[in-house]
Protein backbone atom coordinates (compact mmCIF):
# COMPACT_ATOMS: atom_id res chain seq x y z
CA UNK A 1 0.00 0.00 0.00
CA UNK A 2 1.56 3.26 -0.93
CA UNK A 3 2.13 6.27 1.68
CA UNK A 4 -0.26 8.95 2.25
CA UNK A 5 0.00 12.62 3.41
CA UNK A 6 -1.34 14.64 6.20
CA UNK A 7 -4.12 17.06 5.66
CA UNK A 8 -2.41 20.27 7.54
CA UNK A 9 1.70 19.58 7.40
CA UNK A 10 1.49 17.44 4.57
CA UNK A 11 3.93 15.05 6.44
CA UNK A 12 4.40 11.44 4.36
CA UNK A 13 2.21 8.68 6.49
CA UNK A 14 4.03 5.25 5.48
CA UNK A 15 2.41 2.28 5.92
CA UNK A 16 3.73 -0.62 7.81
CA UNK A 17 6.27 -2.53 5.38
CA UNK A 18 6.38 -0.01 2.68
CA UNK A 19 9.63 2.13 2.12
CA UNK A 20 12.21 -0.44 2.74
CA UNK A 21 15.55 1.04 2.99
CA UNK A 22 14.08 4.82 2.84
CA UNK A 23 12.06 4.47 5.99
CA UNK A 24 14.58 6.76 7.87
CA UNK A 25 15.50 9.10 5.28
CA UNK A 26 11.73 9.55 4.85
CA UNK A 27 11.45 9.94 8.13
CA UNK A 28 13.78 12.57 9.12
CA UNK A 29 12.24 14.65 5.87
CA UNK A 30 9.45 14.48 8.19
CA UNK A 31 11.06 15.92 11.22
CA UNK A 32 12.31 18.61 9.25
CA UNK A 33 8.56 19.72 8.02
CA UNK A 34 7.83 19.61 12.08
CA UNK A 35 10.74 21.42 12.36
CA UNK A 36 9.25 24.19 9.50
CA UNK A 37 6.06 24.29 11.16
CA UNK A 38 6.96 24.57 14.81
CA UNK A 39 10.19 27.15 14.00
CA UNK A 40 10.20 28.05 10.36
CA UNK A 41 10.86 31.39 9.09
CA UNK A 42 11.14 32.61 5.41
CA UNK A 43 10.37 36.27 4.11
CA UNK A 44 8.08 36.34 1.27
CA UNK A 45 8.13 39.42 -1.25
CA UNK A 46 4.30 40.62 -1.98
CA UNK A 47 3.46 41.85 -5.19
CA UNK A 48 1.61 45.43 -5.82
CA UNK A 49 -1.63 44.92 -6.88
CA UNK A 50 -1.46 41.12 -7.59
CA UNK A 51 -1.83 37.79 -5.63
CA UNK A 52 0.96 35.80 -3.90
CA UNK A 53 -0.09 32.02 -3.17
CA UNK A 54 1.51 30.48 -0.79
CA UNK A 55 1.69 26.25 -1.10
CA UNK A 56 2.26 23.46 0.96
CA UNK A 57 3.71 20.37 -0.76
CA UNK A 58 3.09 16.54 -0.05
CA UNK A 59 6.61 16.29 2.04
CA UNK A 60 8.98 19.17 1.25
CA UNK A 61 9.76 21.91 2.62
CA UNK A 62 7.27 24.79 1.68
CA UNK A 63 6.46 28.74 2.39
CA UNK A 64 2.81 28.53 3.91
CA UNK A 65 4.19 25.44 6.44
CA UNK A 66 6.29 27.77 8.60
CA UNK A 67 5.72 29.34 11.78
CA UNK A 68 6.55 33.04 11.13
CA UNK A 69 6.04 34.75 7.73
CA UNK A 70 7.40 38.30 7.04
CA UNK A 71 6.17 39.59 4.28
CA UNK A 72 7.86 42.96 2.00
CA UNK A 73 7.40 45.16 -0.45
CA UNK A 74 5.46 48.36 -1.02
CA UNK A 75 1.81 48.48 -1.86
CA UNK A 76 -0.29 51.19 -3.71
CA UNK A 77 -3.59 49.30 -4.89
CA UNK A 78 -5.40 46.06 -3.71
CA UNK A 79 -2.92 43.24 -3.40
CA UNK A 80 -3.92 39.83 -1.71
CA UNK A 81 -1.96 36.58 -0.08
CA UNK A 82 -3.22 33.26 0.30
CA UNK A 83 -2.54 29.81 1.95
CA UNK A 84 -3.58 26.52 1.20
CA UNK A 85 -7.03 25.91 1.70
CA UNK A 86 -7.93 22.89 3.87
CA UNK A 87 -5.06 23.23 6.50
CA UNK A 88 -5.41 23.84 10.23
CA UNK A 89 -2.67 25.94 11.16
CA UNK A 90 -1.29 28.86 13.82
CA UNK A 91 1.04 31.71 12.18
CA UNK A 92 2.87 34.83 12.98
CA UNK A 93 3.00 37.14 10.78
CA UNK A 94 5.46 40.03 10.23
CA UNK A 95 4.28 43.43 8.37
CA UNK A 96 6.60 46.18 9.48
CA UNK A 97 8.63 45.87 6.49
CA UNK A 98 5.56 46.64 4.41
CA UNK A 99 4.84 50.14 2.88
CA UNK A 100 0.80 50.53 2.07
CA UNK A 101 0.17 47.55 4.49
CA UNK A 102 -3.67 48.55 4.66
CA UNK A 103 -3.55 47.63 0.91
CA UNK A 104 -2.51 44.13 1.93
CA UNK A 105 -5.50 41.20 2.67
CA UNK A 106 -4.29 37.71 4.02
CA UNK A 107 -6.83 35.18 3.18
CA UNK A 108 -7.35 30.94 2.31
CA UNK A 109 -7.79 30.62 -1.18
CA UNK A 110 -11.02 29.89 -1.23
CA UNK A 111 -12.16 31.56 2.46
CA UNK A 112 -12.09 34.44 4.14
CA UNK A 113 -8.97 36.25 5.88
CA UNK A 114 -8.20 39.73 7.09
CA UNK A 115 -7.02 42.92 5.97
CA UNK A 116 -3.80 44.10 7.54
CA UNK A 117 -4.65 47.37 10.08
CA UNK A 118 -1.02 48.36 10.83
CA UNK A 119 2.84 47.54 9.65
CA UNK A 120 3.19 45.68 12.89
CA UNK A 121 3.32 41.90 13.68
CA UNK A 122 0.18 40.29 14.16
CA UNK A 123 -0.75 36.54 15.05
CA UNK A 124 -3.68 34.33 12.92
CA UNK A 125 -4.47 30.95 12.92
CA UNK A 126 -6.69 28.82 9.68
CA UNK A 127 -9.54 26.58 10.90
CA UNK A 128 -9.40 24.99 7.53
CA UNK A 129 -11.75 27.19 5.82
CA UNK A 130 -10.59 30.80 6.76
CA UNK A 131 -7.70 32.40 7.93
CA UNK A 132 -8.54 34.21 11.45
CA UNK A 133 -6.63 37.44 13.16
CA UNK A 134 -5.65 36.97 16.53
CA UNK A 135 -6.46 40.54 17.99
CA UNK A 136 -6.17 42.12 21.38
CA UNK A 137 -10.48 42.62 21.59
CA UNK A 138 -10.57 38.80 21.16
CA UNK A 139 -8.00 37.68 24.01
CA UNK A 140 -9.08 37.23 27.36
CA UNK A 141 -6.82 38.56 30.66
CA UNK A 142 -6.47 41.89 31.00
CA UNK A 143 -4.32 44.38 30.30
CA UNK A 144 -2.15 46.62 32.68
CA UNK A 145 -1.07 50.13 32.82
CA UNK A 146 2.45 49.39 32.11
CA UNK A 147 1.27 47.37 28.85
CA UNK A 148 -0.26 50.75 27.35
CA UNK A 149 1.64 52.96 25.12
CA UNK A 150 1.26 57.04 25.84
CA UNK A 151 -0.70 57.66 22.90
CA UNK A 152 -2.98 54.58 22.45
CA UNK A 153 -6.42 56.22 24.04
CA UNK A 154 -7.82 58.64 21.63
CA UNK A 155 -10.70 60.87 22.69
CA UNK A 156 -13.02 58.82 20.50
CA UNK A 157 -12.65 55.64 22.74
CA UNK A 158 -13.58 57.38 25.80
CA UNK A 159 -16.98 57.75 27.17
CA UNK A 160 -17.89 61.02 27.41
CA UNK A 161 -19.75 59.99 30.90
CA UNK A 162 -16.45 58.87 32.07
CA UNK A 163 -14.70 62.33 31.93
CA UNK A 164 -15.65 64.18 35.20
CA UNK A 165 -14.54 67.15 37.11
CA UNK A 166 -12.24 65.02 39.52
CA UNK A 167 -10.62 63.38 36.30
CA UNK A 168 -9.17 66.93 34.97
CA UNK A 169 -5.80 68.35 35.33
CA UNK A 170 -6.18 72.47 36.53
CA UNK A 171 -5.01 73.38 33.19
CA UNK A 172 -6.74 70.75 31.02
CA UNK A 173 -9.57 72.88 29.62
CA UNK A 174 -8.48 75.79 27.88
CA UNK A 175 -10.56 78.88 26.35
CA UNK A 176 -10.43 76.68 22.58
CA UNK A 177 -12.31 73.92 24.22
CA UNK A 178 -15.02 76.38 25.97
CA UNK A 179 -18.70 76.47 24.41
CA UNK A 180 -19.55 80.15 24.12
CA UNK A 181 -23.41 79.18 24.93
CA UNK A 182 -21.90 77.99 28.59
CA UNK A 183 -20.16 81.02 29.68
CA UNK A 184 -22.81 82.69 31.69
CA UNK A 185 -23.01 85.10 34.20
CA UNK A 186 -23.36 83.08 37.25
CA UNK A 187 -20.44 81.29 36.06
CA UNK A 188 -17.90 84.47 36.31
CA UNK A 189 -15.99 85.51 39.52
CA UNK A 190 -16.31 89.13 40.89
CA UNK A 191 -13.17 91.35 39.24
CA UNK A 192 -13.01 88.93 36.20
CA UNK A 193 -13.63 91.10 33.07
CA UNK A 194 -11.63 93.80 32.93
CA UNK A 195 -11.47 96.81 30.70
CA UNK A 196 -9.19 94.82 28.02
CA UNK A 197 -11.97 92.52 27.67
CA UNK A 198 -14.93 94.69 26.92
CA UNK A 199 -16.13 95.29 23.90
CA UNK A 200 -14.71 98.81 22.17
CA UNK A 201 -17.62 101.34 21.27
CA UNK A 202 -15.20 103.09 19.17
CA UNK A 203 -15.78 106.23 21.76
CA UNK A 204 -12.67 108.35 21.64
CA UNK A 205 -11.05 108.44 24.97
CA UNK A 206 -10.44 112.05 26.38
CA UNK A 207 -12.22 115.37 28.84
CA UNK A 208 -15.76 116.77 26.94
CA UNK A 209 -17.00 119.69 27.64
CA UNK A 210 -20.65 120.30 28.39
CA UNK A 211 -20.43 116.30 26.88
CA UNK A 212 -23.59 115.29 24.70
CA UNK A 213 -23.22 111.47 25.52
CA UNK A 214 -25.54 108.19 24.42
CA UNK A 215 -25.64 105.64 26.96
CA UNK A 216 -27.33 101.61 25.35
CA UNK A 217 -29.28 99.61 26.78
CA UNK A 218 -26.53 97.58 28.23
CA UNK A 219 -24.91 101.13 30.30
CA UNK A 220 -22.28 101.55 27.94
CA UNK A 221 -21.07 104.96 26.47
CA UNK A 222 -21.55 104.37 22.47
CA UNK A 223 -20.91 108.43 21.40
CA UNK A 224 -19.64 111.43 23.10
CA UNK A 225 -19.25 114.74 22.14
CA UNK A 226 -18.95 118.26 23.37
CA UNK A 227 -22.58 119.83 23.72
CA UNK A 228 -23.50 123.20 23.85
CA UNK A 229 -25.30 124.47 27.12
CA UNK A 230 -26.52 128.16 26.09
CA UNK A 231 -24.20 131.23 26.75
CA UNK A 232 -20.55 130.26 26.50
CA UNK A 233 -17.82 131.91 28.11
CA UNK A 234 -14.57 132.79 25.38
CA UNK A 235 -12.31 129.93 25.22
CA UNK A 236 -8.64 130.85 23.91
CA UNK A 237 -7.08 129.24 21.36
CA UNK A 238 -3.27 130.61 20.55
CA UNK A 239 -1.90 133.95 21.69
CA UNK A 240 2.04 134.84 20.08
CA UNK A 241 4.53 136.59 18.84
CA UNK A 242 6.08 136.45 15.42
CA UNK A 243 7.87 135.29 13.18
CA UNK A 244 5.58 131.66 13.33
CA UNK A 245 3.43 129.98 11.13
CA UNK A 246 1.20 127.46 12.70
CA UNK A 247 -2.29 126.28 13.06
CA UNK A 248 -5.42 126.16 15.58
CA UNK A 249 -8.68 124.26 16.12
CA UNK A 250 -11.47 125.92 17.35
CA UNK A 251 -13.55 124.44 20.11
CA UNK A 252 -15.91 121.70 18.91
CA UNK A 253 -19.05 123.30 20.12
CA UNK A 254 -18.04 127.19 19.11
CA UNK A 255 -19.87 129.16 16.30
CA UNK A 256 -17.76 132.49 16.24
CA UNK A 257 -14.06 133.21 16.02
CA UNK A 258 -12.66 136.53 17.75
CA UNK A 259 -9.02 137.97 16.43
CA UNK A 260 -6.60 140.46 17.32
CA UNK A 261 -4.54 140.52 14.80
CA UNK A 262 -1.21 142.54 14.35
CA UNK A 263 1.48 143.43 11.77
CA UNK A 264 4.78 143.65 12.29
CA UNK A 265 6.74 147.16 12.28
CA UNK A 266 9.32 148.48 9.42
CA UNK A 267 12.78 148.92 10.28
CA UNK A 268 14.10 152.60 10.98
CA UNK A 269 16.02 153.90 7.58
CA UNK A 270 19.81 154.42 8.78
CA UNK A 271 21.56 157.43 9.20
CA UNK A 272 23.72 158.87 6.61
CA UNK A 273 27.71 159.14 6.40
CA UNK A 274 26.84 162.84 7.36
CA UNK A 275 24.56 161.73 10.13
CA UNK A 276 21.71 162.67 9.21
CA UNK A 277 18.98 160.58 10.87
CA UNK A 278 16.61 157.80 8.65
CA UNK A 279 13.03 157.78 9.27
CA UNK A 280 11.43 155.62 11.84
CA UNK A 281 9.89 152.73 10.55
CA UNK A 282 6.04 152.45 10.07
CA UNK A 283 3.69 151.15 12.75
CA UNK A 284 2.44 147.67 11.61
CA UNK A 285 -1.41 147.24 10.78
CA UNK A 286 -3.57 146.05 13.88
CA UNK A 287 -7.08 145.45 14.67
CA UNK A 288 -9.98 143.58 15.83
CA UNK A 289 -11.84 141.02 13.80
CA UNK A 290 -14.61 138.51 14.40
CA UNK A 291 -15.79 136.06 11.84
CA UNK A 292 -18.20 132.52 11.90
CA UNK A 293 -16.28 130.11 11.98
CA UNK A 294 -17.70 126.37 12.78
CA UNK A 295 -16.43 124.25 15.71
CA UNK A 296 -13.52 121.59 15.05
CA UNK A 297 -12.51 123.96 12.15
CA UNK A 298 -8.62 124.21 12.13
CA UNK A 299 -7.12 127.49 10.93
CA UNK A 300 -4.13 128.29 9.66
CA UNK A 301 -1.78 131.70 10.78
CA UNK A 302 1.63 133.24 9.49
CA UNK A 303 2.52 135.84 12.13
CA UNK A 304 4.49 138.51 10.27
CA UNK A 305 8.58 139.45 11.63
CA UNK A 306 9.89 142.65 12.48
CA UNK A 307 11.28 144.73 9.49
CA UNK A 308 15.48 145.26 10.36
CA UNK A 309 17.09 148.42 10.21
CA UNK A 310 18.83 150.14 6.93
CA UNK A 311 22.42 150.03 6.71
CA UNK A 312 24.65 152.75 5.77
CA UNK A 313 26.59 153.20 2.46
CA UNK A 314 26.95 156.86 1.52
CA UNK A 315 23.79 157.56 2.18
CA UNK A 316 21.56 155.65 4.76
CA UNK A 317 18.86 152.65 3.25
CA UNK A 318 15.74 152.40 4.03
CA UNK A 319 14.85 149.90 6.46
CA UNK A 320 12.82 146.52 5.77
CA UNK A 321 8.96 146.25 5.88
CA UNK A 322 7.36 144.68 8.75
CA UNK A 323 5.91 141.07 7.40
CA UNK A 324 1.73 140.88 7.51
CA UNK A 325 0.21 138.47 9.75
CA UNK A 326 -2.61 136.46 8.60
CA UNK A 327 -5.47 133.94 10.07
CA UNK A 328 -6.90 131.71 7.59
CA UNK A 329 -10.62 132.94 7.01
CA UNK A 330 -10.38 135.78 9.63
CA UNK A 331 -8.00 138.77 8.80
CA UNK A 332 -4.89 140.16 8.03
CA UNK A 333 -3.06 142.93 9.60
CA UNK A 334 -0.60 144.72 6.99
CA UNK A 335 3.70 145.47 7.95
CA UNK A 336 4.58 148.90 8.46
CA UNK A 337 6.82 150.16 5.97
CA UNK A 338 10.70 151.15 6.45
CA UNK A 339 11.79 154.53 6.88
CA UNK A 340 13.57 156.17 4.55
CA UNK A 341 17.21 156.68 4.75
CA UNK A 342 19.29 159.93 5.85
CA UNK A 343 21.13 161.53 3.05
CA UNK A 344 23.45 164.59 2.78
CA UNK A 345 20.33 166.67 1.76
CA UNK A 346 18.75 166.18 5.35
CA UNK A 347 17.04 163.41 7.53
CA UNK A 348 14.80 160.56 5.88
CA UNK A 349 11.14 160.44 6.01
CA UNK A 350 8.87 158.05 8.04
CA UNK A 351 7.92 154.60 6.86
CA UNK A 352 4.07 154.37 6.04
CA UNK A 353 1.73 152.59 8.73
CA UNK A 354 0.69 149.41 7.79
CA UNK A 355 -3.14 148.72 6.92
CA UNK A 356 -5.83 146.33 8.90
CA UNK A 357 -8.69 145.64 5.74
CA UNK A 358 -12.18 144.30 8.11
CA UNK A 359 -10.86 145.45 11.13
CA UNK A 360 -13.92 146.61 13.30
CA UNK A 361 -12.70 149.47 15.16
CA UNK A 362 -15.54 149.25 17.36
CA UNK A 363 -15.42 145.83 18.37
CA UNK A 364 -15.26 145.61 22.28
CA UNK A 365 -11.72 144.13 23.08
CA UNK A 366 -11.39 144.32 26.85
CA UNK A 367 -11.32 140.40 26.88
CA UNK A 368 -8.09 140.32 24.51
CA UNK A 369 -4.75 140.10 26.53
CA UNK A 370 -2.05 141.62 24.22
CA UNK A 371 1.44 143.66 25.18
CA UNK A 372 1.34 145.99 22.44
CA UNK A 373 -1.95 148.27 21.67
CA UNK A 374 0.18 149.20 18.43
CA UNK A 375 3.34 147.79 16.62
CA UNK A 376 5.53 150.85 16.22
CA UNK A 377 8.74 150.70 13.98
CA UNK A 378 12.00 151.89 15.49
CA UNK A 379 11.61 155.36 17.19
CA UNK A 380 15.60 156.17 16.83
CA UNK A 381 17.88 156.07 13.66
CA UNK A 382 19.35 152.52 14.00
CA UNK A 383 16.23 151.03 15.74
CA UNK A 384 14.72 147.50 14.15
CA UNK A 385 10.82 147.51 14.26
CA UNK A 386 8.38 145.29 16.58
CA UNK A 387 7.23 141.50 15.55
CA UNK A 388 3.35 141.17 14.64
CA UNK A 389 1.20 139.40 16.93
CA UNK A 390 -2.10 137.03 17.19
CA UNK A 391 -4.60 136.47 19.90
CA UNK A 392 -7.19 133.82 18.70
CA UNK A 393 -10.48 133.43 21.06
CA UNK A 394 -14.00 131.64 20.14
CA UNK A 395 -17.31 131.43 21.57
Amino acid sequence: MASSYSTDLKLELMVTGENAGTWGDKTNTNLNLVQQAIAGYEAVALSDGGTVALVMSNAALSNARNMILKFTGTLTTASTVTIPDGIEKFYIIDLSAVTGVTNLTIKTASGTGFTAGEAAIVAAYSDGTNLNEIALNTLGGTIGSAQIATDAITSDKILQSNVTTAKLAASAVTGNNIAQSTITQSKLATGSVGSAQLISTNVSPGSYTTADITVDADGRITAASSGSGGAQPLKMNFVGVGPSSSSTTTSPASSTVLAYIGGGGGGAGARSHDSNNGGKGGDGGYGYFSSAVAGGTTLNFNIGAAGNTGNTVDVGNPGNAGGSTTLTNVGTANGGNGGNGGSPGGPGSAGNTGTAPGANANLIAGFLIATNTAIQGGQNTDSNGKPGFLAVYDS
